[in-house]
């Protein structure tokens, strides 16, 4: 035995050396196949992708502060104007950021071969460096005059638009490779949500700034700050995994084709030319707006910079939402709703009143759904192209060449709008009630070019699992706010049981087809309280085909306290496509479940089991389930039954189950919201509710007899003077409060009566009157039911 085991242990030793051997030997090919680059560098796992997304985020998040306090925001356009330079001359120092996208198609490879990452880093670090130097532009204005400025600043613009150009290059393919696919909607809503916050207050503090200073230097200390933040940004951005550099031989076996053959693609071209339409319709107004708002307006520049808030808000408000729709929904649907809230936005700022103190209060509201359009349009866009445009085989080309048409477009739309401020900056005049200004024809362009963007897209190939105006549906039924809150709640606040029954709670109130897979992942919670307050959830809901499948299932299945309540639920929804599962369910041992699929039958109006309930009723033994029977015969109005029900209440003892069949019966002849009112009535006070109704028959039978142009049937029966005696005694009696004395006069009224063509109203009322002549407290329903039917006889 011992020499066995120790013979065990040798094999497993030069086992373990030859796999050692061969994974070294693997490890060590891998490493010279990739120094040649046949191989391509290891991307990075999942889990790290997850531990660099927070670090990409802070990145984002840091960079804005620059981003509003330097080029790009409010601020710089105020700068500019604030040197003394002109509409053109502003647009043309705000083109070379865009223009210097060109140069994409020229480094894309380089990127490539020195790293993504390597490259973003350096030249992210080094576009901050050289925004410094605008803080030194007064000196020139004081030195040189504005043109001196303006050669200056457009020296500082330019290099910084290069090196911007250089780094965005390298960034798109990263960005494509660290971001996993999956969750690319909610990275880029979780995104969004620290960008706006902290660009929220970068201009609530630039507003206060610029409010309180004068001159220039409130201008540099922002700028100062910003550049700060930006180095800050750029050491976050050294954390975020992947962007190794790819080896010349790789570059080589995957680049076979030139950067322009891209272009065959035709969805990549529609896409471009889409997307071209849609920054030629915002960006122009965008960069202008400030100015439009100062002059056209009557804001302060604080109040400019303050107006960007709205935006900003809108945008942290819908983040989520537009971000968690993208992933759900597709990324088309998104941007093309987006598309068509900006195409009516310029006609919002057109039509804003001027120099009143409501216009603030007005652009931050219209600023407001311009952060939605906005932040939509980002998430949507941005997640269409990685995820259905770009292929991931040839990144690089597909980035670049998209980097470099956009900021083309871009360019030539911040001088097309400089210019065209200029050529009409002596316009004036009314139209209509809409004032005309330098601004006019470039809102109304905006217009025209949004509504092309949006007939380009929509042709757009893409994920969406729904159509575009069932998408924009969506938002129209039950309450989209209340929606968004419980998924907000459900998805990030659900941290114990008791939470998680609460928000699948919230879900259901909100009625909103937004919910929907959220319920049904309640719906497989392993929690019981969940799965079964997921199932009183959907109850609230609308019907939907999958809400009304998933009950289906419970009900099928095998746990017996769920499959109750969704036959319950299935028949307070309504949804006709329930009706083959609960009719299956009638066969079930269980008498819960067959009780309530009984009652969900007669809820949803299945008519064609109306002959098969009755069946069923006559049959059936025990009284929980010959009850549901009556209510669900009563609920389909089957008047056959009228009998066997009248037959089953008198055989009833319990108060509770007497007063629902006399509902049941109540609804076989007439409406079931007057005989609730009238049971209602009774409750408070029930001689004078009966007084009350008899005194309204009487009114309409002598109405009848003074105009016998509209007389009926019912009320030509009631005309005998035996039975408006009896009538009349009863009315009395019952004020008086003689409940039995009225109830006499009740039942000699309904003997007196002939038999009409109303059948189950006859037997109802006669039935009532054999049974009013015991004690009152063991035919009180009878005396209700039978006052109704009168009411029906004579068609009150």
């Amino acid at each position: 035995m011992s020499t066995t085991l120790l013979q065990t242990m040798d094999e497993q030793t030069m086992d373990e050396q030859t796999m050692d051997e061969q994974t070294m030997d693997e490890q060590t090919t891998d490493e010279l196949d990739s120094s040649f680059g046949l191989l391509p560098p290891r991307e990075p796992t999942t889990a790290e992708k997850m531990r660099g997304l927070p670090w990409s985020i802070f990145t984002n998040l840091t960079n804005t502060f620059f981003v509003q306090f330097t080029f790009f925001g409010s601020v710089f356009v105020l700068f500019l104007n604030q040197l003394g330079l002109d509409k053109g001359q502003i647009g043309f120092l705000l083109s070379p950021v865009h223009f210097a996208g060109l140069i994409a198609l020229f480094v894309a490879p380089y990127t490539a071969r020195f790293g993504y990452k390597r490259t973003f880093v350096s030249f992210y670090t080094t576009r901050k460096v050289i925004a410094a130097f605008l803080m030194i532009t007064p000196w020139f204005a004081a030195r040189f005059g504005p043109m001196g400025a303006l050669y200056y600043v457009a020296s500082v613009v330019i290099l910084f638009a290069l090196v911007r150009a250089i780094e965005e290059t390298a960034y798109y393919p990263w960005v494509q490779q660290f971001v996993p696919n999956a969750i690319r909607g909610k990275y880029s809503a979780a995104s969004s949500i620290a960008t706006t916050a902290s660009g929220f207050v970068a201009v609530t503090i630039a507003s206060y700034v610029i409010g309180i200073s004068s001159g220039y230097w409130g201008f540099q200390l922002l700028i100062g700050v910003g550049v700060l933040f930006g180095l800050v940004s750029a050491w976050a951005s050294a954390h975020i995994p992947g962007g190794a550099p790819i080896p010349p031989a790789r570059l080589r076996q995957t680049h076979t084709e030139p950067m322009w053959t891209t272009l065959r693609d035709a969805n990549f071209r529609r896409y471009l030319l889409g997307a071209s339409a849609f920054v030629l319709a915002t960006l122009p107004l965008a960069s202008f707006l400030p100015l439009y708002m100062r002059e056209q307006v009557g804001l302060s520049e604080s109040q400019v910079i303050l107006v960007q808030t709205g935006g900003l808000l809108g945008g942290l408000a819908s983040s989520y939402m537009w971000g968690w729709a993208a992933d759900r929904y597709g990324s088309k649907p998104v941007m093309l709703v987006s598309v068509f809230v900006v195409l009516f936005l310029p006609l919002c700022w057109w039509a804003i009143p001027r120099h009143v103190m409501v216009s603030l209060y007005l652009a931050l509201a219209i600023a407001f759904v311009q952060g939605i359009a906005d932040i939509g349009w980002a998430i949507g866009a941005g997640r269409l192209f990685f995820v259905n445009v770009v292929p991931v085989e040839r990144n690089s080309d597909y980035t670049a060449v998209h980097f470099a048409w956009i900021g083309l477009v871009a360019g030539i739309s911040q001088l097309l709008g400089g210019q065209i401020l200029q050529l009409s900056q002596n316009l004036a005049g009314r139209l209509l009630f809409l004032p005309l200004d330098p601004y006019t024809p470039l809102l109304l362009l905006d217009v025209s070019l949004a509504l092309v963007a949006l007939l380009i897209l929509r042709n757009m190939r893409a994920d969406n699992t729904v159509g575009v105006a069932e998408f924009a549906g969506i938002f129209f039924r039950g309450n989209p706010f209340r929606a968004m809150s419980s998924l907000v709640r459900y998805n990030l606040f659900s941290s114990s049981e008791q939470l998680t029954v609460l928000n699948t709670e919230r879900l259901g109130w909100a009625q909103s087809a937004l919910t929907v897979d959220e319920l049904l992942q309640a719906l497989h919670d392993p929690r019981f309280s969940v799965r079964f307050e997921a199932i009183i959830s959907i109850a609230r809901m609308r019907p939907h085909p999958r809400l009304t499948a998933a009950l289906a299932e419970v009900l099928d299945g095998s746990e017996v306290a769920l499959s109750v309540i969704a036959a319950w639920a299935l028949g307070r929804v309504g949804d006709p496509a329930g009706v083959p599962s609960l009719r299956k369910a009638l066969d079930t041992p269980y008498r819960s479940i067959r009780a309530h699929s009984i009652r969900a039958l007669g809820q949803i109006k299945d008519y064609e089991s109306a002959p098969h309930l009755l069946a069923g009723f006559l049959t059936e033994t025990d009284k929980g389930l010959k009850m549901a029977y009556a209510a669900a015969l009563g609920g389909l109005g089957y008047t056959p039954a009228i009998q066997s029900i009248l037959e089953f209440l008198h055989s009833m003892n319990n108060p509770g189950a007497r007063s629902e069949l006399a509902l049941d019966l109540a609804r076989l002849v007439g409406k079931e919201a007057e005989f609730i009112h009238l049971q209602r009535q009774a409750s408070s006070d029930e001689t004078l509710a009966l007084s009350s109704i008899l005194s309204q028959i009487k009114r309409a039978t002598k109405r009848a007899t003074k105009n016998k142009g509209v007389q009926r049937a019912g009320h030509d029966m009631m005309q005998g003077e035996a039975i408006q005696q009896h009538l009349s005694s009863a009315i009395e009696k019952f004020a008086a409060g003689q409940k039995e004395a009225g109830k006499a006069d009740l039942v000699s009224l309904i003997y007196l009566l002939p038999a009409c063509n109303n059948g189950p109203t006859d037997q109802i009322l006669r039935e009532c009157a054999l049974h009013m002549d015991g004690s009152e407290g063991e035919h009180g329903e009878y005396l209700l039911l039978a006052v109704y039917a009168l009411a029906i006889y004579s068609k009150v």
